[in-house]
């Protein structure tokens, strides 16, 4: 699937072709502190098929195991962009609120769900409001 996306300011923008079989939510403990909130949700983007404007700051996080993750996100409004291996990665997990087409983009999976906040996997009991966007 064709998509693209931009930062908050639009410092930063991209276009990918994605796999939205990949799109999946995240309920580790990194990625809460990450995203400062319960989850992360995430795209897979081919790196042959993404093609990034702007220059995002890198974050290298090492996890306990060793394994290092270079995290992207705009050095002006602090969005996250992408996670990728440090060096050639042959894939990014580009994070879902940024993607314009992001409607289209239904989790398939949850990973790391012993570390979900006991409320974050049913808000199905959460009183629903819609708000439009101020002009």
């Amino acid at each position: 699937m064709r998509i693209d996306g931009r930062c908050h300011c639009g410092a930063i923008s991209y276009e990918a072709e994605v796999e939205p079989e990949t799109t999946g939510i995240c309920h580790c403990t990194d990625c809460q502190a990450l995203t400062g909130t319960a989850f992360r949700v995430t795209v897979k983007a081919p790196a042959e098929h993404f093609v990034l404007r702007g220059k995002p700051t890198i974050y290298m996080k090492t996890a306990e195991s060793g394994r290092k993750r270079a995290h992207a996100f705009c050095p002006t409004c602090g969005s996250p962009i992408y996670a990728a291996a440090p060096e050639n990665p042959s894939a990014y997990g580009l994070r879902i609120g940024l993607i314009r087409q992001r409607k289209e983009l239904q989790p398939r999976k949850a990973i790391w769900c012993a570390s979900a906040l006991p409320w974050s996997t049913d808000l199905d009991s959460l009183d629903l409001e819609s708000h439009e966007r101020q002009p």
